[in-house]
């Protein structure tokens, strides 16, 4: 009895330890996945198509597979539903964890993940479509390259005060949230911590305790001027002079004509004497009492929220992005309660994948790298060919230009010769 008794508790301990998957997806059973994936059938988009891929470089061509953006320039709207919809994360962490390989050197687009609530029509879904989180990285231009953490709450959606920089080469990497029960965060890239806090600290999702009086006004006898005028300086006396006066070296032309021209008057130039408008030097004001500001009052739209982490109701989860140049892999996407079996996740797929696939990208570098200096060298070795073969022919022009001048030469002696001959017969006769 006393075994019985033993063996449930363990039973019942180890099923409390068991993690919630609400959502695994790992794109392992071929074009089943579109079964599983809504494509979004929403008026005034065009949205691109996507399809199955591992990439031109992986480790394992089936377990490296995942879901690839194929078109330029298009919005992409999929979603799929839970395993095992989200009620309340109450007393529990939320973990959402997936992979994203912009294998295209994306300059422009989205390769995040949203989570939405049941009220989601998944053939309806669009960018303006209330969610719950947005999680993963945004690329935009060299400057903007960033990992969203996006939180609606009360009907708002806030965006994360810290910089976080996403990864944008070429490699797959896998992005980590982890929204605890103690209103803290973690964001993780490739199973490294990068950014972490506390939510209230880190997002405005309360109002401030105590904001500035509204209706309090700056008493007229407040001094807030740091400086006076010295009431003992006193204005030189040689301080006033004209702006400007007549230039001194200057002339009356010699054919100046007054009854013709008029009275002769010097030209002026700016007098170096000028001191401009006096002011007595500024002195500490003995009376300043600083920047007036107003009383502070508790916020009468304050509350406290002792779970920010709190979310209830998530079913579904999107891509909802938009992409210049298309080529992302989405990847093992996991969403649960426990943030060591995603980190053991991450160790079963992601790194081991990861490792492979960058032995297979530097490989593929190095015989990009070794063709182009074949081509290079071949294109220069065909340039120094041409060259030479060039350099020949202008030699034998010259020598046919040598040739034909020394004929002409000889046809010019052999003329006078036959006239000479001509005119001894003519003589003759």
């Amino acid at each position: 009895m006393v075994r019985r008794v033993v063996l449930s508790s363990l039973l019942l301990a180890l099923a409390l330890c068991e993690p919630t998957v609400y959502l695994r997806e790992d794109f392992a059973d071929g074009d089943a996945w579109s079964s599983r994936w809504v494509q979004s059938e929403h008026e005034g988009k065009t949205f691109g198509k996507l399809d199955l891929s591992a990439g031109e470089f992986f480790h394992d061509a089936e377990k490296d597979v995942g879901l690839k953006t194929m078109e330029n320039a298009r919005f992409y709207a999929v979603s799929t539903e839970f395993s095992t919809p989200v009620e309340s994360t109450e007393g529990k962490a939320l973990v959402v964890q997936f992979s994203a390989k912009h294998e295209q050197k994306i300059d422009c687009g989205g390769g995040y993940l949203k989570l939405f609530p049941s009220t989601l029509d998944q053939k309806q879904m669009h960018g303006e479509s209330p969610y719950n989180i947005m999680f993963g990285p945004d690329i935009c231009g060299p400057s903007a390259r960033r990992v969203h953490v996006i939180f609606n709450y009360r009907g708002k959606n806030l965006l994360l005060k810290k910089e976080i920089r996403c990864k944008d080469d070429e490699l797959t990497h896998l992005y980590t949230l982890i929204v605890r029960a103690d209103n803290t965060y973690e964001v993780r890239i490739d199973n490294k911590k990068e950014q972490s806090g506390k939510l209230e600290e880190d997002w405005d999702f309360l109002e401030p305790k105590e904001i500035a009086d509204p209706e309090a006004t700056q008493p007229e006898d407040w001094d807030d001027n740091p400086f006076l005028d010295d009431p003992e300086d006193t204005k030189p006396e040689d301080w006033d002079q004209a702006e400007t006066i007549p230039d001194p070296e200057a002339k009356k032309p010699d054919d100046w004509d007054d009854d013709m021209d008029g009275e002769w008057e010097a030209p002026v130039i700016n007098n170096p004497d000028f001191k401009g408008e006096w002011r007595p030097k500024q002195i500490d004001n003995p009376k300043y009492q600083g920047e007036w500001e107003p009383a502070m009052i508790p916020n009468p739209n304050y509350f406290e929220d002792d779970k920010l982490y709190l979310q209830k109701d998530i079913k579904f989860v999107g891509i909802d992005i938009w992409q210049v140049k298309a080529g992302t892999i989405f990847d093992n996407i996991l969403i649960t309660d426990d943030e060591d079996f995603a980190r053991q996740v991450a160790k079963e797929t992601f790194e081991v994948s990861a490792a492979g696939e960058k032995e297979k990208k530097e490989a593929k570098d190095e015989i990009e790298r070794t063709k182009r200096e074949e081509e290079r060298k071949a294109r220069e070795a065909e340039e120094a060919a041409a060259e030479a073969e060039d350099e020949e022919e202008d030699d034998v022009d010259g020598d046919e230009s040598a040739f034909t001048e020394d004929a002409v030469v000889e046809s010019a002696s052999t003329d006078k010769e036959e006239a000479a001959e001509a005119g001894e017969i003519k003589d003759e006769l």
